[in-house]
């Protein structure tokens, strides 16, 4: 942690340490429950987590993307649920708020948000708009001074929870020139005409709280517009952006969770009177998936770095996504060989983390999305 600062590395100690006594020991009856434990979520809300990137006036703590992302770092290791409860609460709940509200929406909305006394979702994707989202095809009219909502969202994070207090959903909101108007609408939990669909059965991420939303005659205030009319989906590209960066702080902490299991169980494993990790298939297996952790880890934070810095950061940030979702793939799937017939027992952590991972490299822009932006930045643009 040569290139944090002394505060950064008192952070990551700091989160590591409540990960390690906290979060860990209730993981697995989380996950076989499927229970997002609301405990957990206010621990972290007390720790100042939710706030870390946001000033201090609205309650934050005053930091920035890299305090976030370490933080992320150190709850994906133990616990991909709790880690994206975090992400999706500060980068799809908390910060459009801050970046596009009104003060008034900021001034409501925040001090909960930030504290962890209440949580947010994002409503982008749909059944046929995922990562192409101008393909959206929920509405919003106005009417007599409301927006009238009509349509449905799915996969939507945080949408469901006992605190959950609204979703942010994109909605078409008229048509120019033949491109569709989206705009960004705050919809408060409990709306009449606003149904949080019954949780999904997911193959990973058992514990983060996720919903289909569906919208039929829903009506809020027309001063619920977030940002301006027909900004919305610029607007999200640029929060999708720093989510990245998020979700690479993520998927570098599960990289690194499954290196430390494999390496301990490497060690202790006794095969025809020997250690495991004698054997130099293991050792170069062991030795691939550090390279991993050391470069998702760069990756990610050289991008939060810059976006801290107000330089660009978009390429940057689809770099980190691409290496650490797959850091974090290609370790679950290695530390789960290394345990062999345990590996795949549900008991185990490597075993969770292989269900969790394969979604870091589709959520919040496929891997393929990815490779678009890297390409556009070569210059390659179709």
């Amino acid at each position: 942690m040569q290139d944090l600062t002394d505060e950064e590395r008192e952070l990551a100690a700091m989160v590591r340490d409540f990960a390690d006594s906290v979060v860990a020991p209730q993981s697995y009856e989380a996950d076989r429950t499927h229970t997002l434990s609301m405990d957990v979520v206010g621990q972290m809300g007390d720790l100042g987590l939710f706030g870390l990137p946001f000033p201090e006036e609205y309650g934050g703590q005053g930091g920035d993307y890299m305090a976030l992302g370490i933080a992320i770092e150190a709850l994906g290791r133990v616990d991909q649920s709790i880690a994206i409860t975090l992400e999706a609460g500060v980068s799809l709940g908390a910060m459009p708020v801050f970046r596009f509200g009104t003060e008034e929406q900021k001034q409501e909305y925040l001090p909960d948000l930030l504290s962890g006394r209440a949580l947010a979702g994002f409503g982008l994707t749909e059944p046929e708009a995922g990562s192409d989202a101008g393909a959206t095809r929920t509405t919003a009219r106005l009417d007599g001074g409301e927006w009238v909502i009509d349509g449905s969202k799915q996969f939507i994070t945080n949408s469901g929870t006992p605190i959950t207090r609204f979703v942010t959903v994109t909605a078409v909101t008229g048509n120019e020139g033949g491109r569709k108007e989206i705009s960004t609408i705050i919809v408060p939990n409990g709306t009449p005409g606003f149904t949080v669909e019954a949780p999904y059965d997911k193959v990973g991420w058992n514990a983060s709280d996720t919903h289909p939303l569906t919208f039929d005659g829903a009506r809020v205030p027309a001063a619920n517009l977030l940002g301006a009319r027909g900004s919305g989906f610029r607007n999200f590209l640029s929060i999708l952006d720093e989510g990245r960066i998020a979700i690479a702080a993520l998927s570098t902490g599960a990289a690194e969770g499954c290196l430390e299991a494999a390496v301990d169980y490497a060690k202790s494993r006794t095969i025809l009177g020997s250690a495991l990790s004698t054997r130099q298939n293991a050792q170069f297996t062991l030795a691939r998936m550090r390279a991993r952790v050391h470069t998702a880890r760069l990756a990610w934070r050289h991008a939060a770095r810059l976006r801290d810095s107000g330089l660009p950061f978009a390429e940057q940030a689809a770099i980190a996504k691409l290496v650490a979702g797959e850091a974090a793939m290609d370790n679950a799937r290695d530390a789960t060989q290394i345990f062999g017939g345990n590996g795949f027992m549900n008991e185990f952590p490597v075993a969770r983390h292989y269900r969790d991972s394969k979604i870091l490299e589709i959520g919040e822009g496929t891997t393929e999305v990815q490779l678009l932006v890297i390409a556009r930045g070569l210059g390659l643009a179709g």
